[in-house]
Order: structure tokens, then sequence, then C-alpha cells
């Protein structure tokens, strides 16, 4: 998978920013981010987090021949592995030319500065000696891999401890940790890489730069530093030219970040060990702080109780009072439909109909009963001749004295016969023609 560049907005936007003295963490300038290392339960395993950036480091080691050239010295080892799952554009089973550049870096900052003691490696010389192996691989990727790499590896190898070892001729025991207290390896110091980004040729600095920062820029410098002030390498890559003042004034804010950065590594390895010996919890499990949903905490208030508990005297006071003069009463009262009480309880106001209400109500059924019912008065006759006999009926008001109730009651009648107001049409009447024939002799009749 490719790597995914930069919109044309978000080059001129970070462009703009740097200009502006900010940065898009709110960083300042020569600042780093949040670093944190962490030691594992085994020795010589330990995770550097630089932000987001998130490098392993493991130290191993075994017993092998050594080099014909030089004897008596042991073996020392560094390799760098990028997997996909620091970055999806990086390949698994083999190094981009970047991931190359990188190991290539990280050796020449810590075997070709010489910050370890092969000699105290050798076992039986020209026949024995220890081989000790780094292995870097690169968890999360976002931007300065170089320093998160550097600070991961050489905390490793001062937290690593390899096996005591005794020799008997030409027969070499190798102790147990149960069996003898294994022996840290010998380090004269710990080169620290501290990587520089330029912008608009060099009229802009950044320490520490991000991912996003990293694909705006013009070029970078690494310089590889011990707290003694002596540089072990340096490396500038990148389409720019660097005056002298500018690599003096890069080498000068490198001393105080390798100080820095040498005192968190003592610290963090008296940490651990203080760790072991006394018994607590060590390891990347201790490590990890639990999620909290309520993270806040309040400061305690004194709060004055005097009033408080006066008035809470005189309530338990009237209440021994009322107690007394209270009468047992076992006999129910009928306060309305569906509710009694007990004792001193008053009434249930929930259910209980009030007497404004029941006239409401006698009112909305004294004017339904004014209007009156409807009955079957007439019949029309039949739609159409060719049809089957259809009944159509009119209905119409009828006044209270046809449904049987006097003009006086208010009450609406339960039932109303309908029966009465029915009247079928005559078989005989089969066409409007002769249903028009039939009423002009009842008009001729009514005259």
């Amino acid at each position: 998978m490719r790597e995914v560049p930069l919109t044309i907005c978000e080059r001129e936007f970070i462009l703009k920013a740097i200009a502006e003295r900010r940065r898009l963490d709110g960083r300042e300038a020569y600042d780093y981010r949040k670093l944190k290392i962490t030691f594992g339960i085994d020795r010589g395993c330990c995770s550097v987090e630089l932000g987001l950036t998130r490098v392993l480091a493991q130290v191993s080691c075994e017993i092998t021949e050594p080099k014909q050239t030089r004897p008596t010295e042991g073996l020392l080892n560094v390799n760098l592995e990028l997997s996909p799952m620091a970055a999806p554009h990086f390949e698994a089973g083999r190094l981009s030319e970047y991931g190359v550049e990188l190991n290539r870096l990280l050796e020449r900052c810590i075997k070709d500065s010489r910050c370890i003691d092969t000699e105290s490696l050798c076992i039986i010389a020209g026949e024995k000696v220890f081989s000790v192996r780094v292995d870097v691989h690169v968890l999360n990727e976002e931007g300065n891999i170089m320093d998160c790499a550097s600070i991961a590896a050489m905390a490793a190898l001062a937290h690593f401890r390899r096996p005591d070892v005794t020799v008997d001729g030409e027969e070499v025991t190798i102790h147990k940790a149960e069996e003898r207290e294994p022996i840290p390896l010998s380090l004269h110091h710990m080169p620290i890489c501290v990587t520089f980004a330029f912008y608009e040729q060099g009229k802009y600095l950044l320490v520490d730069p991000t991912e996003k920062e990293e694909k705006v820029m013009d070029g970078k410098m690494v310089i590889a530093m011990n707290k003694h002030r002596e540089i072990c390498t340096l490396q500038m890559t990148g389409n720019m030219l660097l005056l002298k003042d500018q690599v003096l004034r890069c080498s000068n804010i490198a001393v105080v970040k390798v100080i820095e950065i040498t005192e968190l590594i003592q610290k963090a390895l008296e940490n651990d060990s203080k760790a072991r010996s006394s018994g607590e919890k060590f390891g990347f499990a201790a490590s990890q702080e639990p999620a909290k949903v309520t993270a806040n905490q309040q400061q305690a208030q004194e709060v004055d109780t005097e009033v408080a508990m006066e008035m809470a005297y005189q309530l338990l006071e009237n209440g021994k009072d009322d107690e007394e003069e209270m009468e047992s009463v076992s006999e129910v009262k009928i306060l309305g439909p569906g509710t009694g009480a007990i004792g001193e309880g008053g009434a249930n106001t929930w259910g209980v109909e009030s007497e404004e209400e029941n006239r409401m109500k006698e009112n909305k059924t004294s004017q339904v009963n004014k209007k009156g019912a409807t009955a079957v008065v007439d019949i029309t006759g039949e739609l159409s001749g060719d049809s089957e006999e259809e009944e159509v009926v009119v209905l119409e008001e009828l006044d209270d004295t046809k449904t049987g109730k006097e003009k006086g009651d208010n009450k609406a009648p339960d039932t109303i016969d309908l029966t009465s107001a029915l009247k079928p049409i005559s078989k005989d009447s089969k066409s409007p023609a002769k249903a028009g024939e039939k009423l002009k002799k009842k008009k001729k009749t009514g005259r």
C-alpha cells in the first residue's frame, strides 16, 4: 500500500503555522513530545512511547565463536524492523530504503560508537564469546522513529543482564539466575539521537518532528550524542544547504536534550530495580494506567452541622409529643368510591371527583338529550330497475315524545326502537315508472 500524501491545503497550512512559530500539537519549536519508558518482566525488554510513536526493544545473548580478527571481543548486532503494524505503507518481510537508512544509522549510533565494552563479553579467547543482539520493533509510526528507537535500544541494553559464567580449564559452566545473580553489560556511555527538521532552506528549525511535519520538511539532521558532549554520529538528508552556525546551534540544543533524556532513562532504571527488590508489581501491565470514568477529585470541605443538629433534635422531640397524643383507630372510613382511610390520614384526591366535576358532567348529558335521537321515516325507492331490490333508508331527527321519554327527563335513553319507522318497498313496483304512477295517484287522492 502506498503512502498517502498530504493535500495542498494541509501542506500550506502546516508551513504557514511553522512560519508563525506554531506547531500542530501546541509545542514550541525545541520541545519534545511526552516521553514514557517502561520495562517488561524479562530483563532487556523495553518499550518507549514518544507521543504516538511507539517502539519495543528486546536484547538477547548467546555463546558463539569470535571473529578471527578480534578473538578477544564479543559480538554486538543491531536490527531494526518496520512492519505493516506500524504503518500500512511498510512492507512485511523486507526493509525499504527508509528502513535500511534507519537500521544503518542506529547501528552507527550504538555499535560504531563502541558504547559497550565488547572485551567483557569474552569467555575463552578465540573460542567462545557472548553475542549480544538488539532487536528493535516499531509498533506505531507517528514521526521521529530514530530518536525513539535509540532511546529504546540504549534503555534495553542498560536493563539487560547476561548469565554468569565459570571457566574451569576448557569446561564452561553457565549458571542460572537462581544459582548466581546475572551480570549487567558494561556500558561506557549512552548515545542518544536527536532529530532536527528544517524548512525554507534552514530558515525555520523544529525538534522532534511529527509525521506530517516530516512530509513537508526540506531536510533533516540527526545528531547522536552522549551526556559528555561527545558527538557519536551526524547525518544530514534532504535538498538543503546548512551553514556552520546552524550546525553548531543544533549541537548545542542536542546537548540539553541528551542530558534530559539520559536522566529519564536512569530514573526509569532505578524505579524498576526498586520495584523488583521490594516485591512490588512491575512490567508492562503494571505501567498501564486504567481508564476511569470519574478521574476528577473534589477537595474535602468543612460543613457546620450545629444548626442542622439542633433542628434534628427539635424534630425528634416534636415527633415524640405527637406519638403520645395519637390514638389507635382500627375502623376504616370510606372517603369516596374506591378510597378509604384509617386513622388521621387524609382523603385520596387522585381518583375522587369533586362536586363541580359532577355538575359539569350532568350539564353535558342534558345538552346531548335536547338534540334528540334519529330514526328512519321514509323510503325513496329503487336505484335502478335492472338491479336487485334495494332498500334506501332516510334518517331524520325525532322528538323526545317518539322515543317514549318525557321532555323533562335529562337522562339519555339507553336504547332506541327503530323497527316501527321502517317501511319496506312493495314487491309490485319493479321499475321507476310504476313508482312514479303511484306517487301521482297519492297526490290526486290528497287533493
